[in-house]
């Protein structure tokens, strides 16, 4: 599963909204109850933006280390509330800071999971140029997940931005291909490729509306399949 950072801001626009954080770690929860192993990727936007950094005279490469640090608080914000209600999980990092996570290796990953816990996977990638969709393509393909789960605030995936647009036309199912050709930004494209590359199905849906992560697992008609 993939969270963007701005998700936990609610409407702040900024930070980590308590009240948020809760009620996603439940819809978690309902998922992790059917059985399902979950990992998950969560962003940084809330807090550091890579993107920004030039503005700022930050140069490229520090400004998105300063992003993966953002993902680390977000994550470990995420494991405090999951825990809190009761779920094991594990902070695998792909940056070495052993005090407070655990370093990302393949078959520790996995090893948690068949144990049902729940692995957040933090620090994107560990290198700079990369996006969190791009780490969460890459630990979906090392972990052998069956499918992407990325969790938006609009209920899938339009011709065109439905939050300024009120006819943008949403596809219940699209290929990769017409995917690119439409220029949908659906992942940024190093990201895209990999799933394209390796025919891992992306689901995109609404995480705010209560019980659709439940029943995107459970195989409803909720949200958009990329495959």
């Amino acid at each position: 599963m993939k969270l963007s950072g701005e998700s936990l801001s609610g409407n702040n626009g900024f930070g980590i909204d308590a009240k948020v954080l809760d009620y996603l770690s439940r819809e978690i929860k309902k998922v992790h109850d059917l059985g399902i192993e979950i990992g998950i990727v969560i962003g940084g936007g809330n807090i550091y933006r890579g993107l920004s950094a030039k503005a700022q005279g930050i140069d490229s490469v520090t400004g998105d280390y300063m992003g993966m640090l953002s993902t680390i608080i977000n994550a470990l914000a995420l494991q405090n509330s999951l825990e809190k209600i009761g779920i094991f999980t594990r902070l695998l990092s792909a940056i070495d800071m052993h005090k407070i996570a655990e370093p990302f290796i393949t078959r520790r990953a996995i090893r948690h999971i068949e144990k049902k816990r729940i692995v957040i996977f933090g620090g994107g990638t560990g290198n700079p140029y990369f996006t969190t969709d791009t780490a969460a393509s890459l630990r979906a393909l090392e972990i052998e997940a069956d499918v992407i789960l990325k969790g938006t605030r609009v209920d899938g995936v339009f011709d065109m931005d439905p939050e300024k647009n009120s006819h943008a036309k949403m596809y219940n199912k699209i290929s990769y291909a017409d995917a690119i050709s439409k220029q949908l930004k659906i992942m940024d494209m190093t990201a895209f490729a990999l799933c394209h590359e390796n025919k891992i199905p992306i689901v995109v849906f609404n995480m705010n509306k209560t019980d659709n992560f439940k029943k995107v697992c459970q195989g409803q008609n909720v949200g958009t399949i990329v495959s």
